[in-house]
């Protein structure tokens, strides 16, 4: 359990680390890809594979549920 705070500590860190020096920038990739229009592409494909990750967490933890009913029985 502390490892995983760890880990999550030092992801927040470098997170906060690059949101820092991407402020710096005038134009961002952002700007760029929402004037193209390839912002939405973008989000779209996040937005797809997040859902397909919780999607999988969903099922993975119904069967985990299932199976540890299955062994108490």
């Amino acid at each position: 359990m502390i490892k995983l705070k760890n880990v999550i500590t030092l992801f927040l860190l470098m997170a906060l680390s690059v949101a820092s020096h991407a402020q710096n920038n005038k134009e961002t990739m952002a700007d760029t890809m929402r004037s193209n229009g390839r912002i939405y592409v973008v989000v779209a494909v996040v937005v797809t594979i997040l859902t397909g990750l919780l999607l999988y967490l969903w099922r993975l933890d119904r069967k985990m549920t299932r199976l540890e009913k299955e062994a108490k029985s």
